[in-house]
Formats: C-alpha cells, structure tokens, sequence
C-alpha cells in the first residue's frame, strides 16, 4: 500500500471511529432490561468494513476505547466484540467485493454478519449473567435463553441487520465520492 492511500485510511478510520463514538450519544435508544440499542450505533463499522480489514479493525478499536470512557464495562466489552464480525466481514468483502451490490447476496451477507456479531454479543454477556452482576432478580428468573438468548442474542441481530440496511444505504453514494478521492491520494 502506498503511503498516500495508508494515510488516506487512517484519516477515514479517524472520522469513522468519532463517527461511532458521537451516534450513540445522539440517536434513539431503545432499552429493554439490561440491554440498550441504539439506532444507527454500528453504521461506522459497517462502513469501515466495506473499505478494509484494517480500517474496520481501527474503527472497532477506537470506538470500543470511546466506549471504555464513557459507558459501563459491559456496553464497552460488547463493543469490544464488534472486531469479531467487521473482520471476518472485512475479510470476506475483501474477497467478494461485489456481494453488496446484490440484493440477495447482500441480504444473505447481512444475515450471517448479524449471527455472527449476536453470538459474539451473547458470549460477552453470559458471564456477566451467570455472575448475577448485570441481570435484575426478576431477569434471572427469566432465565438465560430468555434474559441472554432473546433479549441480547435475538436483539443484537435485528439491530445489526437493521444498522447494516442503514449503512448500505449511505455506502451506496458515498463510495462513488470515495473512489474518486481515492484515486487522487
């Protein structure tokens, strides 16, 4: 990689990561228990993933340091998570760049992405739950599959599909602009 495209990254991971770090404190929340979801809180990673491994890598780790700051441990350790499935979305992006310009392949990519960042979520939260430290008495009663698997497992991919669709649709006009810029750095 060139030095200018290198730079040209790190500058796109640097607005991606305050991207991510700024949506969460201005958009809807929607709680249930325990859990928060946050409208649009995964469309930088998104992003970062359609341009690169590395990029997304960086975003995933800033906004997870952002969130170390600012949030209780566990919102920052399921962030913490989100590396899991922007690599291996990177990744395979990297090998198939065409895939979101599909429909169906892109609805197939999403669903997967989405399985993979809800489990990675669920294996984050099941100590904490085991533990009795996050979860009311009335939610352990609950139990796990409902508590964890439902709650967080179930909800992180549908707020993980519906950020994906989200940033797909500014992915779409936005790439047009960035490679055209990228050809000149």
């Amino acid at each position: 990689m060139t030095k200018n495209k290198s730079l040209y990254h790190l500058v796109l991971a640097g607005v991606l990561c305050a991207v991510g770090i700024v949506v969460p404190m201005f958009m809807p929340k929607v709680v249930l228990g325990p859990m928060s979801f946050t409208l649009a809180s995964h469309v930088a990673i998104f992003l970062a993933m359609f341009i690169s491994p590395a990029v997304a890598v960086a975003v995933c780790i800033g906004t997870t340091l952002g969130f170390f700051f600012t949030t209780p441990a566990i919102i920052a350790l399921r962030a913490a998570s989100h590396i899991i499935f922007a690599l291996l979305g990177a990744w395979y992006l990297r090998r198939h760049p065409d895939v979101i310009e599909k429909p169906v392949s892109s609805i197939c990519f999403n669903v997967v992405i989405a399985l993979i960042h809800a489990a990675a979520e669920v294996i984050i939260v099941s100590p904490f739950f085991f533990a009795g430290s996050l979860f009311k008495p009335e939610q352990l009663a609950n139990g796990f599959v409902m508590s964890v698997v439902l709650l967080v497992g179930l909800g992180t991919a549908i707020h993980s599909m519906i950020d994906y669709t989200i940033s797909i649709l500014i992915w779409k006009p936005v790439s047009l602009t960035l490679r055209k810029s990228a050809k000149t750095a």
